[in-house]
C-alpha cells in the first residue's frame, strides 16, 4: 500500500511559499528526481533531449497505484503532508503538491507506475490512537500509464507492462509559452543539469545515478558509502587519497526555539535515552513524526529518532584546491543550500591555507531535526531559515579545525603486515640491533605533544637532507618535512593568537617610507614618528622581530601589507629558520612536536605543502618486498 496522495486543505496552501516551482529543464529534473529519493530509489536514470525540451526520469523506487496516479497531477496534491503542522517537521525532499500540476500546465505530462513489491508509505505516521498502515501486494503484477491535460486531469489510462517503479516523461515544456524558452542553449541546459545532479548525488552517494542525453551516456556516478566517493567522480583531477572524511554527532543546540524539551535537554540524555524514551514519556508530543525514508530496507522494526550528525568531506589543501569557491557547499537534510553564512564560515575556517587565488573543496552535511529548519523561504527549497545560525557555524569550524589536525583519528595508524612484523621480529633476535621507535625527550625531559590523550600523530626525527628537509619516521612510513615553511606555519599560528608589540630601544630609524607605508605601520599599532627629512622611527615592533638584525627591512616589509593577518604571515616568514640552517636531532624533533599540533598543519600561511608522504604500502610496493618474505627467509 502506497502513501496516499491527497489535496492539500486551503490553509495549508496558504503557508506554502508562492512562486514559480518550473523555470528550466533543471528544475524538472530537480522536482522529478527528488519525487524518486522520496520514494526509496536506489537508481535513477535521467535522459533529456534538449532540442525537444524533452525529460524522463526513470526509477526503482516504491512506484503507485492507480488510484494515486490519478491525484498525483491535480493542484496541491500531496503525499507527504496533511496538516499546517507538518510543515514544521518536513523530512521528505518534496512536499507542497505544485511540481507535477505545475509541468502538467506547462508541458505533455506522462507517469508510468508499478507498484515495487516493497512498497510501503513514504512517510510512517505512528500516532497513539492509530496502528501503523500496512502494507499490501494487490496489483503489484500490473503497471499503469496514464497522460494528463493542462489541469493535471487523467485523459488516458491504460494497463502497461513495466518494471517496479515509476518512470515520468514530460515533453514539449514550454510549448505553449515559446518566450520562456529564452536563448539557453541546448549545450547549457545540459550542463544545468549535470551540476543540479552532481549537487544531488553528493547528498544520496548510496544512489546509482545516470544521465543520457539521447542515446548517449553523459554521466554516470557509481554508489558509495559516502560523499567522499562520490566527490572523486564529480571533480576531475582529484582522487579518492587527496579527500578526508569526518562524521559528528552533533549535540541540539540549547535554548533553541521549536522543539520544546527535546531541543533543550542535554545532548548525553537525548542520545543516550534514544526514541523510546522520548516516544512514551509526554515530554515531546510527537503525533504524525516523519521518519526520512531514503535507500531503506523493509521490514522496518525500529522506529528510533535518528540523531543529530555532521558529515563533512574536504579536499585536503596542500593536494588540492579550486579556482573558485564552487565546492564550497552546505546540504541540510539530503538537499544543497545556499547560505551565505556558513559557506563564508568554511572559507574563514580553511583561512591561510591553500595557495593565492585559490579556494577549498568542502562538502558539509548537516542531518538536523525538522523543528530547526524553515524550508518555506524559496520556490525551489534552496533557501533555508536555520535557527540558532551561529551555533551551526561553530560546528562546522570545529569540524574542520578538527580534520585538518595531523591526528591518530583523521590519520590512523596502518600496522605493518603480520609477515613483515614476524620478520622483524626474527631479524632483531638474531642480530645486534634492535628498532626503537618511541619519540626521546625533548630539552625540558618531556615527551613531545604527540601524548595519547592528544591522538597526535607520533613522528621521530631521524635526519636532516640537505640543511633543508627533516627525515621524519611515523607509523605508516616516513615523512619529509620543510623545515622553514613547517616552522613559519608554527610562529604564524602563535602570532595570531597573541599579536605582541614591545618597545624598542634604541628606536629604528626607517627612510623613504610613502605616506601609505605610514599609516599601514601605525593601524597594526606601530608606535611611529617623523624623526627628520623622509626619516621616521619606530619605537615599537612585534615581538618576533625586535631583537633580530635585520628588524629595519623586516620593518619596511610589512609597512608595504595594509592588514594585520598580511602583516602576520610576513613577520612569520622572516622570523622563521632559514633552509641551510644546520639542526641537532634534538632540534628537529621539537620542531616536529610544535608543527604537528598547529591548527592547519598541512600547509604554510601561503598555501605550500609541508610534507611529502612516503607510505610504508607504497614502499612495500616499489621494492617488491612481498616477493621474498615467506620464502627466502622461510617464514
Amino acid at each position: 500500500m502506497t502513501a496516499t496522495i491527497q489535496t492539500l486543505p486551503a490553509e495549508v496552501v496558504h503557508l506554502i511559499a508562492a512562486g514559480e516551482v518550473i523555470d528550466s529543464l533543471a528544475a524538472v529534473v530537480r522536482e522529478l528526481v527528488e519525487n524518486s529519493l522520496d520514494a526509496g530509489a536506489t537508481r535513477i536514470i535521467v535522459s533529456i533531449r534538449p532540442e525537444q525540451w524533452q525529460v524522463q526520469v526513470a526509477d526503482n523506487g516504491m512506484g503507485m497505484d492507480l488510484e494515486n496516479l490519478q491525484q498525483a497531477a491535480t493542484a496541491h496534491s500531496t503525499s507527504k503532508i496533511n496538516s499546517a503542522k507538518d510543515l514544521w517537521k518536513i523530512t521528505t525532499l518534496g512536499f507542497r503538491g505544485e511540481a507535477l500540476h505545475s509541468l502538467a500546465q506547462l508541458a505533455c505530462l506522462e507517469i508510468a507506475s508499478r507498484e515495487n513489491d516493497f512498497a510501503t508509505p513514504i512517510e510512517l505516521r505512528f500516532e497513539s490512537n492509530k496502528e501503523r498502515p500496512q502494507s499490501t501486494n494487490k496489483d503489484l503484477n500490473s503497471g499503469w500509464r496514464i497522460v494528463y491535460n493542462n489541469v493535471g486531469e487523467p485523459r488516458e489510462v491504460e494497463a502497461i507492462a513495466i518494471a517496479p517503479g515509476t518512470v515520468v516523461t514530460v515533453s514539449n515544456l514550454f510549448g505553449s509559452w515559446p518566450v520562456r524558452r529564452g536563448f539557453v542553449s541546448p549545450a547549457q541546459q545540459l550542463r544545468a543539469v549535470q551540476l543540479m545532479l552532481q549537487q544531488i548525488a553528493v547528498c544520496h552517494p548510496r544512489v546509482t545515478w545516470q544521465i543520457r542525453q539521447g542515446d548517449n551516456l553523459v554521466l554516470h556516478i557509481s554508489p558509495g558509502v559516502t560523499a567522499k566517493e562520490t566527490l572523486p567522480q564529480i571533480l576531475r583531477g582529484v582522487r579518492l587519497s587527496d579527500l578526508q572524511q569526518l562524521t559528528l554527532e552533533v549535540s541540539p543546540p540549547l535554548g533553541s526555539g521549536g522543539g520544546g524539551e527535546l531541543l533543550s535537554r542535554g545532548a548525553g540524555e537525548l542520545l543516550s535515552g534514544g526514541a523510546g524514551e522520548l516516544l512514551s514519556g509526554g515530554a515531546l508530543p510527537i503525533t504524525n513524526y516523519q521518519l526520512p525514508i531514503t535507500n531503506y530496507q523493509l521490514p522496518i522494526t525500529n522506529y528510533q529518532l535518528p540523531a543529530q550528525s555532521l558529515d563533512l568531506v574536504i579536499g585536503l589543501p596542500d593536494r588540492c584546491h579550486r579556482r573558485r569557491p564552487d565546492w564550497v557547499k552546505v546540504a541540510v537534510n539530503g538537499r544543497v543550500v545556499r547560505s551565505p553564512e556558513l559557506e563564508q564560515t568554511i572559507l574563514t575556517a580553511f583561512g591561510r591555507t591553500c595557495p593565492r587565488d585559490r579556494y577549498p573543496i568542502c562538502f558539509i552535511h548537516f542531518q538536523i531535526y525538522p523543528e530547526q529548519i524553515d524550508w518555506n523561504r524559496h520556490p525551489a527549497k534552496a533557501e533555508i531559515y536555520l535557527h540558532n545560525m551561529i551555533y551551526w557555524q561553530e560546528q562546522i569550524s570545529l569540524a574542520i579545525a578538527r580534520a585538518l589536525q595531523l591526528n591518530t583519528e583523521i590519520m590512523p595508524e596502518m600496522p605493518l603486515p603480520e609477515r613483515v612484523g614476524k620478520l622483524l621480529k626474527a631479524s632483531e633476535q638474531k642480530s645486534g640491533y634492535n628498532v626503537n621507535r618511541s619519540i626521546q625527550p625533548n630539552a625540558d625531559g618531556e615527551a613531545g605533544k604527540n601524548s595519547s590523550d592528544l591522538g597526535l600523530m607520533e613522528l621521530k626525527a631521524i635526519a636532516q637532507v640537505h640543511n633543508t628537509y627533516i627525515l621524519a619516521e611515523h607509523p605508516s612510513g616516513m615523512w619529509l618535512v620543510e623545515q622553514h615553511i613547517a616552522h613559519e606555519r608554527v610562529l604564524y599560528e602563535q602570532l595570531c593568537y597573541a599579536w605582541q608589540l614591545v618597545p624598542l630601544e634604541p628606536p629604528v630609524i626607517l627612510n623613504q617610507l610613502s605616506p601609505t607605508q605610514v599609516d599601514n605601520l601605525q593601524r597594526l599599532g606601530l608606535e611611529i614618528e617623523p624623526f627628520g627629512e623622509q626619516l621616521w622611527a619606530a619605537r615599537s615592533a612585534p615581538a618576533l622581530l625586535a631583537k633580530r638584525d635585520d628588524c629595519q627591512d623586516a620593518l619596511t616589509e610589512i609597512s608595504k601589507v595594509g592588514d594585520l593577518q598580511t602583516a602576520q604571515v610576513a613577520t612569520a616568514c622572516r622570523s622563521a629558520i632559514r633552509n641551510g640552517t644546520t639542526l641537532t636531532l634534538q632540534e628537529m624533533q621539537t620542531l616536529l612536536d610544535r608543527w604537528k599540533s598547529t591548527r592547519n598543519p598541512r600547509t604554510c600561511p601561503h598555501g605550500r605543502p609541508i610534507f611529502l608522504s612516503l607510505e610504508e604500502s607504497a614502499l612495500a610496493r616499489f621494492f617488491r618486498r612481498n616477493w621474498v618474505i615467506g620464502k627466502s627467509h622461510g617464514i
